[in-house]
Protein backbone atom coordinates (compact mmCIF):
# COMPACT_ATOMS: atom_id res chain seq x y z
CA UNK A 1 0.00 0.00 0.00
CA UNK A 2 1.45 3.38 -0.57
CA UNK A 3 1.64 6.46 1.88
CA UNK A 4 -0.36 8.97 1.06
CA UNK A 5 2.61 11.46 0.26
CA UNK A 6 4.43 9.05 -1.98
CA UNK A 7 0.84 8.78 -3.77
CA UNK A 8 0.80 12.44 -4.35
CA UNK A 9 4.30 12.53 -5.30
CA UNK A 10 3.51 9.95 -7.86
CA UNK A 11 0.99 11.67 -9.72
CA UNK A 12 2.29 14.78 -9.23
CA UNK A 13 5.27 13.50 -12.23
CA UNK A 14 2.24 11.20 -14.33
CA UNK A 15 0.63 14.80 -14.27
CA UNK A 16 3.76 15.97 -15.78
CA UNK A 17 4.36 13.23 -17.88
CA UNK A 18 0.42 13.60 -19.08
CA UNK A 19 1.35 17.22 -20.39
CA UNK A 20 4.40 15.72 -22.46
CA UNK A 21 1.82 13.20 -24.10
CA UNK A 22 -0.32 15.78 -24.74
CA UNK A 23 2.40 17.89 -26.38
CA UNK A 24 3.36 14.89 -28.43
CA UNK A 25 -0.39 13.91 -29.92
CA UNK A 26 -1.04 17.37 -30.65
CA UNK A 27 2.20 17.24 -32.73
CA UNK A 28 0.71 14.09 -34.45
CA UNK A 29 2.22 11.48 -32.41
CA UNK A 30 0.87 9.04 -30.37
CA UNK A 31 0.82 10.46 -27.11
CA UNK A 32 3.46 9.66 -24.87
CA UNK A 33 4.93 11.46 -22.14
CA UNK A 34 7.67 10.66 -19.75
CA UNK A 35 9.80 12.05 -16.80
CA UNK A 36 12.64 10.48 -14.90
CA UNK A 37 13.46 11.88 -10.95
CA UNK A 38 16.37 11.43 -8.83
CA UNK A 39 15.99 10.53 -5.32
CA UNK A 40 15.53 13.77 -4.38
CA UNK A 41 12.23 13.92 -6.45
CA UNK A 42 14.54 16.60 -8.79
CA UNK A 43 13.42 16.91 -12.71
CA UNK A 44 16.32 15.12 -14.34
CA UNK A 45 15.18 14.48 -17.96
CA UNK A 46 11.74 14.65 -19.69
CA UNK A 47 10.97 12.99 -23.30
CA UNK A 48 7.51 12.71 -25.42
CA UNK A 49 7.02 10.01 -28.69
CA UNK A 50 9.21 11.34 -31.24
CA UNK A 51 8.94 9.29 -33.82
CA UNK A 52 7.10 10.73 -36.92
CA UNK A 53 8.84 14.13 -35.87
CA UNK A 54 12.43 12.25 -36.10
CA UNK A 55 11.48 10.11 -38.20
CA UNK A 56 13.15 7.31 -35.73
CA UNK A 57 11.53 4.18 -34.72
CA UNK A 58 13.34 4.14 -31.37
CA UNK A 59 12.10 7.56 -30.27
CA UNK A 60 10.09 6.74 -27.83
CA UNK A 61 9.41 8.61 -24.75
CA UNK A 62 11.03 6.81 -22.80
CA UNK A 63 14.14 6.21 -24.94
CA UNK A 64 14.05 9.97 -25.34
CA UNK A 65 13.82 10.49 -21.29
CA UNK A 66 16.38 7.66 -20.75
CA UNK A 67 19.00 9.45 -23.42
CA UNK A 68 18.56 13.14 -22.26
CA UNK A 69 19.08 11.33 -18.30
CA UNK A 70 22.33 9.35 -19.21
CA UNK A 71 23.07 12.69 -20.49
CA UNK A 72 22.47 15.17 -17.84
CA UNK A 73 24.00 12.67 -15.48
CA UNK A 74 27.29 11.38 -17.70
CA UNK A 75 26.40 7.80 -16.92
CA UNK A 76 24.05 5.01 -17.95
CA UNK A 77 23.73 3.46 -15.02
CA UNK A 78 20.52 5.68 -13.76
CA UNK A 79 19.59 3.04 -10.50
CA UNK A 80 18.98 6.16 -8.80
CA UNK A 81 16.05 7.03 -11.04
CA UNK A 82 12.71 6.94 -11.82
CA UNK A 83 10.91 6.84 -15.08
CA UNK A 84 7.47 7.77 -14.80
CA UNK A 85 5.57 7.23 -18.15
CA UNK A 86 2.13 7.07 -18.91
CA UNK A 87 1.78 4.02 -21.55
CA UNK A 88 3.48 0.57 -20.24
CA UNK A 89 6.78 0.48 -21.86
CA UNK A 90 7.06 -1.65 -25.31
CA UNK A 91 9.60 -4.31 -25.46
CA UNK A 92 12.18 -2.20 -26.98
CA UNK A 93 11.59 0.23 -24.10
CA UNK A 94 11.52 -2.62 -21.35
CA UNK A 95 14.98 -3.50 -22.76
CA UNK A 96 16.29 0.19 -22.00
CA UNK A 97 14.84 0.33 -18.68
CA UNK A 98 16.44 -2.95 -18.03
CA UNK A 99 20.02 -2.14 -19.08
CA UNK A 100 19.88 1.60 -18.13
CA UNK A 101 19.23 0.10 -14.74
CA UNK A 102 16.69 2.23 -13.29
CA UNK A 103 15.25 2.06 -9.60
CA UNK A 104 11.67 2.64 -10.46
CA UNK A 105 9.11 2.67 -13.36
CA UNK A 106 5.56 4.22 -12.50
CA UNK A 107 3.24 4.01 -15.51
CA UNK A 108 -0.07 5.20 -16.14
CA UNK A 109 -2.21 2.47 -18.42
CA UNK A 110 -1.63 -0.74 -19.03
CA UNK A 111 -0.97 -1.74 -23.17
CA UNK A 112 -2.85 -4.58 -23.99
CA UNK A 113 -1.49 -5.11 -27.39
CA UNK A 114 2.42 -4.04 -27.01
CA UNK A 115 2.83 -4.27 -22.81
CA UNK A 116 6.20 -5.69 -21.80
CA UNK A 117 6.08 -4.99 -17.71
CA UNK A 118 2.90 -6.45 -16.76
CA UNK A 119 0.31 -7.21 -19.23
CA UNK A 120 1.69 -9.40 -22.43
CA UNK A 121 4.98 -9.77 -21.38
CA UNK A 122 7.08 -9.19 -18.65
CA UNK A 123 10.64 -8.52 -19.80
CA UNK A 124 12.18 -7.32 -16.09
CA UNK A 125 11.25 -9.84 -13.79
CA UNK A 126 12.45 -12.65 -16.91
CA UNK A 127 15.42 -14.56 -16.03
CA UNK A 128 17.26 -13.46 -18.95
CA UNK A 129 17.10 -9.55 -17.56
CA UNK A 130 20.32 -8.81 -15.79
CA UNK A 131 18.32 -6.47 -13.13
CA UNK A 132 15.11 -6.45 -11.26
CA UNK A 133 13.51 -2.97 -11.38
CA UNK A 134 10.09 -2.09 -9.06
CA UNK A 135 7.50 -1.45 -10.54
CA UNK A 136 4.16 0.50 -9.62
CA UNK A 137 1.22 0.79 -12.56
CA UNK A 138 -2.10 2.75 -12.60
CA UNK A 139 -1.13 5.86 -11.49
CA UNK A 140 -3.64 7.73 -12.77
CA UNK A 141 -4.70 5.25 -15.15
CA UNK A 142 -7.91 6.73 -16.26
CA UNK A 143 -6.31 10.27 -17.12
CA UNK A 144 -3.85 8.44 -19.35
CA UNK A 145 -6.50 5.54 -21.01
CA UNK A 146 -8.46 8.59 -21.61
CA UNK A 147 -6.20 10.55 -23.36
CA UNK A 148 -5.30 7.81 -25.38
CA UNK A 149 -8.44 6.79 -26.54
CA UNK A 150 -9.30 10.66 -27.63
CA UNK A 151 -6.51 10.62 -29.68
CA UNK A 152 -6.76 7.35 -31.33
CA UNK A 153 -10.70 8.49 -31.99
CA UNK A 154 -9.76 11.74 -33.65
CA UNK A 155 -6.94 10.68 -35.57
CA UNK A 156 -9.41 7.65 -37.20
CA UNK A 157 -12.41 10.86 -37.85
CA UNK A 158 -9.56 12.56 -39.75
CA UNK A 159 -8.80 9.77 -42.01
CA UNK A 160 -12.67 9.47 -42.88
Amino acid sequence: MLEYQEYLTHRKWMNHALKLAQLAGDAGEVPVGAVIVDTDNRLIAVGENRKERDQDPTAHAEIVAIRAASQILQTWRLHQCTLYVTLEPCPMCAGAIVHGRLGKLIYGVDDTKTGAIRTVINIPDHPASNHRIKVLGGILESECREQLQSWFFSQRRQRK
